[in-house]
């Protein structure tokens, strides 16, 4: 009865942040203005993006090629499933970088116009308690925790290559792994513009978030799934960032309704 209590908690909690997600676009559409001011460092950003993952997908046959030289002597059949599973995997990384650096790059070029859509959200709930640092030290901070989540990204990417290359295993479950995984890295990542804002760096961030885990991935993992239709991410990650400040509010216990 316990586990399924706790079960139903994690549901429950899941959905919240999803919620939380679409309280944050509501927001920013009732605030064209708001809207606007995320647009321009998306566009900037996806379009760096989109032409490094268009190019490796263009050239990801050659790079399967090139990861997997020791299959030049097998039977033709079997080196071309293995560079079969080789693409699939590599895409498959690739996609969770492209996602995670879009986040990051975005957030860094427009860290003063994500500033303004958190700080309008707090103002609506009441105030937060901001750090008396100025905007170029809290642009550092976002800048070296972008960078830390980025290698950790890194590192993910390179354990859902090896991960693809499992026949059935590699293309059905590793996806849904990598959707998990890429949507706590935004989590993590987007929520650093109101964390930030309130002094509290990535170690606090991280602690926080882990004891609402299932509500960080609810907020993320559809994060993950809307960014990766091309041009909808542009549009998504105002809101985004509004809903990130209503999901820091909730885990620091501060009024979000």
């Amino acid at each position: 009865m316990a586990t399924t209590v706790r079960q139903r908690s994690a549901l429950s909690e899941f959905f919240t942040g999803t919620a939380l997600l679409f309280r944050g676009l509501g927001l920013v559409a009732r605030t064209p203005r708001l809207l606007l001011l995320g647009l321009v460092p998306g566009v900037v950003s996806f379009a760096v993006v989109l032409a490094a993952l268009g190019t490796l997908l263009y050239f990801v046959n050659d790079v399967a090629v090139f990861l997997t030289w020791f299959a030049d002597d097998w039977p033709a059949e079997a080196a071309r499933a293995l560079r079969l599973l080789a693409a699939v995997a590599v895409g498959a990384g690739a996609v969770v970088l492209a996602v995670v650096t879009f986040t990051a790059l975005t957030i860094t070029i427009g860290d003063p116009f994500y500033e303004a859509i958190s700080k309008r959200v707090d103002d609506r709930f009441g105030g937060a308690s901001e750090s008396d640092a100025p905007w170029y030290r809290t642009l550092r901070w976002n800048l070296a925790d972008s960078l830390r989540l980025l290698v950790l990204s890194v590192a993910v990417s390179v354990v859902l290559f090896v991960l693809g290359f499992i026949p059935v295993v590699g293309q059905t479950v590793v996806p849904v792994i990598g959707a998990m995984i890429g949507g706590w890295l935004l989590a993590m990542e987007i929520s650093g513009v109101p964390f930030n804002r309130r002094g509290l760096r990535l170690r606090d961030r991280r602690r926080l978030l882990r004891a609402n885990r299932a509500l960080a991935l609810g907020f993320g993992v559809p994060v993950f799934v809307v960014f990766l239709v091309p041009f909808v991410a542009v549009l998504v990650m105002p809101g985004a960032v509004a809903g990130a400040t209503l999901l820091s509010r909730r885990v620091l216990g501060q009024p979000h309704e």
